[in-house]
């Protein structure tokens, strides 16, 4: 849009994980180490992001739309605080950041979107989203936590959070790609799409 597209959405999910382990890491077994592949946390949030830009490209929304693949967020969000202090474009132009962060593990049609109190506008937007769909919507009003929305929040800049929950798997080997709910991850990148759409 000519007046709008100076304007920028973020959409981001964080690609590192485990490794091996290390001390965060929840095996509870002993014996040589193990890869992490992570495969819920977060490859399903980087498979999110790419199935995102495919809609996007294929559709422009009216503001601007950078894709954003941060590292170092199992480490203390180091990719996404590096993100903020180093913007390629303004901060002031950045209108709101989608973090995707587990979102391959849907249960009973669940999503969770957190920091809906973060913009005036998120939890009314969200609601009229959910009428239209058949999602489970649990809004979580808090815009902190361990994720890389987290760098975006001490901008000032407001974020939504979309995760589908925690499980027994998590930061574990056995978060691996068998366990994925693929029909749920299609349900839930349409919502963020249709959300992506309503900030634009």
């Amino acid at each position: 849009d000519p007046s709008l597209k100076g304007e920028y959405l973020v959409i981001g999910a964080h690609y590192d994980h485990l490794g091996y382990g290390g001390p965060t890491s929840l095996k509870t077994t002993g014996g040589k180490p193990q890869i992490h592949n992570g495969a819920d946390d977060n490859a399903s949030g980087i498979a999110a992001i790419i199935e995102l830009a495919t809609k996007i490209s294929a559709s422009p929304l009216k503001r601007s739309v950078i894709f954003a693949a941060f590292s170092g967020e199992e480490m203390g969000l180091l990719g996404s605080a590096h993100f903020v202090n180093n913007p390629p474009v303004g901060l002031e132009k950045m209108i709101a950041m989608i973090n995707l962060d587990m979102v391959g593990r849907m249960k009973k049609n669940e999503l969770t979107v957190f920091g809906t109190s973060s913009a005036e506008s998120f939890t009314e937007m969200i609601d009229s989203l959910d009428i239209a769909d058949t999602l489970a919507i649990t809004k979580a009003s808090d815009a902190y936590g361990p994720s890389d929305h987290a760098s975006f929040v001490t901008k000032d800049i407001p974020v939504l959070m979309f995760f589908t929950g925690i499980h027994e798997d998590y930061h574990k080997p056995s978060d691996d790609w068998d366990k994925i709910n693929y029909s749920g991850m299609v349900w839930a990148v349409d919502f963020i799409h249709k959300t992506a759409d309503a900030i634009s």
